[in-house]
């Protein structure tokens, strides 16, 4: 399922959101370039969480072959700024394209919930957040880890507790039919955050390193939605026809 609109216009200009989707596609295009080899794989080894680096469980250097004549050295001192850097690294056009999606899908609504400069911090936030649930539960990995999910996963988890009601028009796969559907965002968030914790655990039990990082989907996504009552402003939310039962059951009374 690949939601494509909701039913939920926003009162501010995204500016931000937006912001995020040019500042991204500028490092992927600019500092990445735009997947070509052996820029790409560059840029993941020196942009890119190493969970094995924060953790302290590297004693010495270690050289991961990239490819002919190219290999990433990770070793015993943390490259903490990789935390924020890794939230604006893709792997490919398809991880960059379906990010910026969902990004622009649910983004601009929980910015439009908290205002500019609040979101960016929410956004930032959630990202490390996630990167870090990832690191917790493979902390001898030395993959790098790249790529905003964790952040998208963050607002989608605000967007859950802000607008569950909205309507979201979603594209439903068949092998090669495709069809659309409407969903309330509960039900389409909630099944996509379980997907993320199962495949989590399936991909755990296998003890593999690498691939998607499910878990940093799951705890970004645990992040916004416990963290969205300190970052959204009342006032704005509820300027939406969706949004006004979360002034009344949520924040409590005024």
């Amino acid at each position: 399922m690949f939601p494509y609109k909701d039913e939920n216009p926003t009162v501010l200009t995204p500016f931000v959101t937006v912001g995020i989707i040019v500042f991204t596609t500028a490092v992927w295009i600019l500092g990445q370039g735009a997947g070509t080899y052996p820029t790409l794989a560059e840029s993941v080894c020196r942009l890119g969480v190493v969970p094995a680096e924060l953790t302290g469980r590297l004693r010495e250097t270690v050289a991961l072959p990239l490819g002919p004549g190219l290999s990433c050295e990770v070793g015993p001192n943390p490259a903490w700024y990789t935390l924020v850097t890794s939230v604006f690294a893709h792997g490919g056009w398809f991880h960059l394209i379906g990010n910026m999606w969902f990004l622009w899908v649910f983004g601009n609504n929980v910015e439009d919930s908290m205002g500019h400069t609040r979101f960016l911090i929410f956004y930032l936030l959630t990202g490390v957040l996630a990167a870090l649930a990832q690191v917790m539960v493979q902390p001898g990995s030395t993959v790098p880890m790249v790529g905003a999910s964790g952040a998208i996963s963050g607002v989608m988890g605000g967007y859950l507790v802000l607008y569950p009601f909205v309507r979201i028009h979603m594209l439903v796969f068949f092998g090669f039919l495709v069809t659309t559907i409407t969903v309330p965002a509960y039900l389409m968030l909630l099944y996509w955050a379980l997907i993320q914790f199962l495949s989590s655990l399936w991909s755990l039990g296998l003890g593999q390193e690498g691939g998607v990082a499910f878990m940093a989907h799951f705890g970004g996504f645990v992040a916004g939605a416990a963290l969205i009552k300190l970052f959204a402003k009342p006032e704005l939310v509820a300027r939406h026809r969706y949004g006004r039962w979360v002034r009344r059951r949520y924040y409590g009374p005024w």
